[in-house]
């Protein structure tokens, strides 16, 4: 699964003129946390809604509605961006954009091809294609199969669920140090009652 087939295409954008206020509008109506910045069309700046908060005036301040209207009207979107970029292509594979998301501790990555952004990519994007890998949303049977850490193992069990009349919906394999688990959703005839027919083949689930 690559970046390109999960991302937000085509986002919402702002320049570093941009007023704060303004910004932080956008993001509530949208139902959005991130903006990419653009200036001249190119990528320079990426802002989320807690730098903006961070730059706004505190509800606790003693300015009268005047001062706050003129301070939020004159604070802009440069005074708050990141342009330290982090970005991603729309061929990156999702693990590798999911991966650059935790070593730098940062919840989206602009989408950038050719020197344009094209898209962004957020940590929601990622759990979403999580879900759908272990195929939550397509229902059945879920199995957690005990496997050893050997050539062939997946698929002699693939092998005996299609015997079986067994549909895989979807397969995931968790590793350990001992070995690890085939984590299954199933459907077809005899699902329901597949961990006994497992247990008795010698799997352990």
């Amino acid at each position: 699964m690559l970046v390109r087939d999960r991302m937000t295409a085509n986002p919402i954008t702002v320049t570093p003129h941009t007023p704060v206020f303004e910004s932080l509008k956008i993001m509530r109506d949208k139902n959005i946390r991130r903006l990419p910045v653009l200036k001249d069309g190119k990528l320079v700046g990426i802002v989320t809604e807690l730098d903006l908060l961070k730059v706004s005036p505190s509800p606790a301040t003693s300015l009268s509605v005047y001062e706050l209207n003129y301070l939020l009207a004159k604070t802009t979107i440069k005074e708050a961006m990141s342009s330290k970029l982090v970005t991603v292509t729309g061929d990156t594979p999702i693990e590798e954009a999911a991966i650059l998301m935790r070593e730098h501790k940062i919840g989206g990555l602009p989408v950038v091809d050719e020197g344009k952004l094209v898209g962004i990519i957020t940590e929601t994007d990622v759990f979403d294609a999580f879900v759908d890998l272990l195929g939550v949303r397509r229902g059945g049977e879920r199995i957690v199969v005990r496997a050893e850490d050997r050539a062939g193992t997946i698929s002699e069990l693939t092998t005996y669920l299609a015997e079986q009349g067994i549909n895989i919906l979807s397969l995931v394999v968790v590793h350990k140090d001992s070995g690890g688990h085939i984590v299954l959703r199933v459907t077809g005839q005899g699902s329901d009652n597949l961990a006994n027919t497992l247990r008795a083949k010698g799997y352990e689930v």
